[in-house]
């Protein structure tokens, strides 16, 4: 079983990918394809993405049964004690400072920082 989920991608790729798989949702492909023209796939997918990110999923030979990877995406798989997780980046903190930032409108500001914008 093999799962690709493209997000920004042009609608190209997304019929690309529909002559091989399945589209059960926007961006969401599944099939059977063999390891090989699954690998094929991939490669086309990260060539033609843009500046669009993608995932791919498939079944495989080892614990937790599957294996994915990744192309332009802020979540990282990570190898620990033989298992694949993803890593998250951590959230940068963010300090309000009371100034609301240029271009926001009056509402927003009032909503924020609660007291009346100037």
């Amino acid at each position: 079983m093999t799962v690709i989920v493209l997000t920004n991608c042009p609608p190209g790729l997304r019929g690309f990918l529909t002559r091989w798989l399945l589209e059960i949702s926007a961006g969401v492909f599944i099939g059977n394809p063999s390891a090989r023209v699954r690998d094929a796939l991939w490669d086309e997918v990260r060539q033609y993405a843009g500046q669009g990110r993608s995932l791919l999923a498939h079944t495989t030979n080892n614990e937790q049964g599957f294996t994915f990877r990744t192309h332009e995406h802020a979540w990282h798989p990570i190898d620990h004690e033989g298992l694949t997780l993803i890593r998250r980046p951590h959230p940068k903190a963010q300090q309000t400072t009371g100034v609301p930032k240029p271009g926001w409108s009056k509402a927003s500001k009032r909503r924020r920082f609660g007291r009346r914008a100037q």
